[in-house]
């Protein structure tokens, strides 16, 4: 066997992007329909990713939860076979329910985590625009007893914002101020899930680095990254950052594009 075959061989370690959309019925319309148009088109960026890189196997999986929860598949498939189902907007904001769901299956015994060679900490974006209409605060408590969560880059998109402590609730699932970001745009919606997903995928399933100037963690990274690209990206300038953004207003959203 040539050397080349060996490395060949050699297993890659999984990292897995969760996607948590918040598909109630407050997103129909523009909302829903453009994070199913972002995720769709950032797919073959993800699967670059993942040809250009010798150590991971990126996989991807989306819970969506509404009245309840539903998982687009049975189990992550790998980007290069996974293909986004458009997601329709119906009923309530179950997202407790969707903290519960996402605790289960980051697990190695009975759940989304066990591999034998091995895997990367996931990426999790959540993609919400409403308050919870469940017992939520208990089960992100729980959520955040779980490891794999814990280093795990996670990410809250707040699509608008019309409640005044909804903020809140996305840093409470991040524990991060700089890892919350609201968008009021269709267009500045789609840019951000590109952007949000591709850099934190790349990081996450990078070796990590080392030295004096090295980030602490991986999220630590990330959220340099995200600093950095909010600042320089002219199509990231309308996204706010913290969970002390502004609240809007019914005439913002008739103005922003969403219809």
């Amino acid at each position: 066997m040539s050397v080349f075959e060996e490395v060949k061989g050699i297993p890659r370690r999984v990292m897995t992007v969760f996607f948590l959309v918040d598909s109630s019925g407050s997103m129909e319309g523009d909302k829903i329909g453009s994070v199913n148009v972002a995720v769709r088109e950032t797919i073959p960026e993800l699967r670059e990713i993942a040809q250009k890189n010798s150590d991971a196997m990126i996989k991807m999986a989306c819970l969506e939860f509404a009245t309840g929860v539903e998982w687009m598949y049975p189990e992550p498939l790998d980007v290069e076979s996974f293909e986004w189902r458009d997601l329709v907007a119906k009923g309530a904001t179950s997202f407790g329910e969707a903290c519960h769901e996402l605790n289960s299956k980051l697990s190695r015994s009975n759940g989304y985590m066990k591999n034998a060679t091995g895997s990367y900490a996931p990426v999790i974006i959540l993609l919400s625009d409403g308050m919870p209409n469940d017992n939520w605060e208990r089960e992100v408590e729980n959520l955040w007893k779980n490891n794999w969560f814990k280093y795990a880059i996670k990410i809250a998109v707040g699509i608008g914002r019309t409640e005044d402590n909804y903020q809140e609730v996305l840093g409470k699932f991040t524990k991060s101020s700089e890892l919350v970001l609201t968008v009021k745009d269709r267009d500045t919606l789609k840019d951000l899930i590109r952007f949000v997903t591709v850099s934190s995928t790349q990081i996450q399933s990078s070796s990590s680095s080392v030295g004096k100037e090295a980030p602490a963690s991986k999220e630590e990274e990330f959220s340099e990254t995200l600093k950095n690209g909010l600042e320089t990206n002219e199509d990231l300038k309308k996204v706010e950052i913290g969970v002390d953004a502004p609240a809007t207003t019914e005439s913002d959203w008739s103005d922003s594009g969403w219809g």
